[in-house]
């Protein structure tokens, strides 16, 4: 995807290299980690023709997808094992990794680039997925 001609601002997402983002603040995350992530992913870029919303990779290491959604969205949902909800809501800071939109930002990397500042993954259809996915 041609990440330059794109006009996206959203103040969250920093000009060059990565940052850590609070989670719960702009968004909340979904990480979910190897194999099983991948196929997520897959299975989410599927499900949405190609547009399942801002979804982060981290191939360092062991390779990890954070999907972004809405702030608040993880909260009091039940979520599958081996999917893990960064938000604000248990007393504690948890933060994720944001690349910019052009540059190097290796090893975090834009697996899917957000397209609108509203646009985020869709909490119901995640979890939906994932359940499918991990049985």
């Amino acid at each position: 995807m041609d990440t330059q001609s794109r006009e996206v601002n959203l103040d969250w997402i920093p000009v060059s290299g990565f940052h850590l983002r609070k989670a719960g603040v702009q968004f909340d995350a979904v990480r979910v980690i190897g194999d099983t992530g991948r196929r997520l992913v897959e299975l989410m870029d599927h499900m949405t023709g190609g547009e399942p919303g801002p979804v982060v990779v981290d191939v360092s290491g062991r390779w990890c997808a954070y999907f972004l959604l809405p702030a608040g969205s993880t909260v009091r949902r039940s979520w599958p094992r081996g999917a893990l909800c960064y938000n604000s809501a248990r007393g504690y800071d948890s933060y994720v990794p944001v690349p910019a939109l052009a540059g190097r930002t290796w090893p975090v990397l834009w697996r899917c680039p957000p397209v609108a500042a509203d646009r985020f993954v869709h909490p119901v259809l995640l979890r939906s997925a994932a359940i499918t996915l991990f049985g």
